[in-house]
Order: C-alpha cells, then structure tokens, then sequence
C-alpha cells in the first residue's frame, strides 16, 4: 500500500495568549496543499524486529523510533492486531518548514494502517491517536480547511476554498526555532476574528490577514522577509510565512512563469490549489 502525504499552510495565525501550562493558545486557519511525501508500506513477517523503515528524499535526522511514521505505527500495534511491517518514506515536503509534513505522515500511516488491516476505525478514533503525536496531526485526516484553536488541535470546520489558485511555496535554507519564536511574540486577542477576515475578498487579506510570527522572525532573519516582498513583487494576491517559517508562499490568480529561476537556490514549488 502506497499514501502520499501532504502539507498545509497556515493561513493568518494569532498568537492570543499564553496558557498555563506555557503553551500558547492561537487562531488560526490549516489550508492542505498538493505537496507530498510518499508513504509505501507492506508487511513484513520474517523481520526480526516489530518493523523497518528506510528514508529516501529529505533524509532525516535522529533515530527510527523518533520517526512520526514508527510512532504511529507504534501506537496502534499497542491496541491492535498488527503484524510487523516494512516502511519506505520519500521525504519530499521540507522539515523545519511550518508545513506539518511529519505530523501528515503521522496521521496517513494511521489511516494507512486502519485500511489494510482492516481496523474499522472512525475517524474520531484516528483523530484521538494522531492527537496524541502532535497538535496539528489530527488534522490530516479528514484533511479539510479548518479554522484551528487552543493549541491548534481544537478543529472547526471552515467554508473556505482557493480551488483554481496558484500556490508559490518558497522555503530558504534557514531553521527557525519554533519555541524561540514564541518566546518573541506578545500574545494578544485580535481586534478582528480570523474567520471574519477570511470572509472578505482576497484582494483585502494583505493588510488584515496576519502572522504574528513574521515580525520577530524577520527581523531575525531578513530573507525570509525578502522572499515575502518578491511575491507581492511578483502580483501575489496574498503572501504570508505559514507557521513559524521558514517557508513562504504566495497566492496567485494564475501560474508564474520562470518561477524556479527566480527562486534558484531555494525549494521552491509551484502548484494549483484544489
């Protein structure tokens, strides 16, 4: 059985308060995008072990049992008749990204998993384990726009399509540390609720739509923000950083010629929204 994961993009994100527990609490919007990973498993009866996984693409980093894959697999196998298996992932979507690929690769192998072993689970019950591995992994597997609270596992649908646009996705080859990105935000409610901004016209989000990431990070990493500016440069409809970075993408009427020539040196992809 082969699956191929995709990524999201965070469309606005609010920073509005910090909780507790030293999460934060924000708003914003998980929009699946056609980039993907590649996901081929099998079973794998005479291994020694509960399992195998080969990396190809993006290598990672770390060791198997970090891999979000394994962890899945790990957690079902628990609660679950699930022989051992054999794993291949063809790391396409970049880490370190604000794309959520490994949480995606998480929540497809859970789904993966339910259907060739037939474990007639809801999706509510995928939804229980994948929140277990991370916040946003729940999200994949209905893999639909929604507008994402708390810590952004608390799911609302959202009546939100960009079918037809044209996505640029820009990625330096910078890290940018997640947790010194909070660190740098001042939480604060936002005078506008993110799902009445996204109510109006495209053609408004660039001055109402925000990431209340991008001024810490850009004036940490200038780059980044050169990317956003050469988008807009570009006749982007919108341009935003998704996550904390370090990718960028911009939201076009219609594809852009030369694209990848004018990104040389970054992963930059270019693809029509559904």
């Amino acid at each position: 059985m082969i699956v191929y994961p995709n990524a999201k993009i965070n469309l606005g994100l609010n920073v509005v308060e910090k909780r507790p527990d030293g999460y934060h609490n924000l708003e914003t919007v998980f929009y699946p995008i056609p980039l993907q990973d590649g996901i081929e498993i099998s079973s794998a009866d005479a291994c020694e072990s509960d399992y195998t996984l080969k990396v190809t693409g993006n290598v990672l980093d770390g060791s198997p049992d970090d891999n979000l894959v394994i962890r899945a697999y790990k957690l079902l196998r628990r609660e679950h008749n699930i022989p051992p298996c054999s794993f291949t992932v063809f790391k396409h979507i970049p880490t370190g990204a604000g794309l959520g690929g490994g949480s995606s690769d998480a929540a497809f192998t859970i789904k993966a998993l339910n259907e060739r072993f037939s474990l007639n689970l809801t999706n509510e019950q995928m939804e229980s384990y994948a929140s277990q591995i991370g916040a946003d992994c729940a999200f994949f597997v209905r893999n639909t726009p929604v507008l994402a609270t708390g810590i952004g596992n608390v799911f609302e649908p959202i009546n939100l399509s960009l079918s037809g646009k044209t996505l640029v996705l820009v990625k330096p080859d910078i890290f940018v540390s997640t947790p010194d990105a909070y660190r740098l935000v001042t939480p604060k409610q936002p005078e506008v609720s993110l799902r009445e901004v996204l109510a109006q016209p495209i053609s408004t989000w660039k001055d109402s739509l925000k990431n209340d990431f991008e001024p810490s990070v850009f004036a940490k990493y200038p780059e980044i923000a050169g990317i956003k500016d050469m988008l807009y440069d570009l006749g982007a409809e919108y341009a935003s950083m998704s996550g904390s970075g370090s990718s960028v993408y911009g939201i076009f009427e219609s594809p852009v010629e030369h694209v990848d020539e004018l990104f040389a040196g970054y992963f930059c992809r270019q693809r029509q929204l559904e």
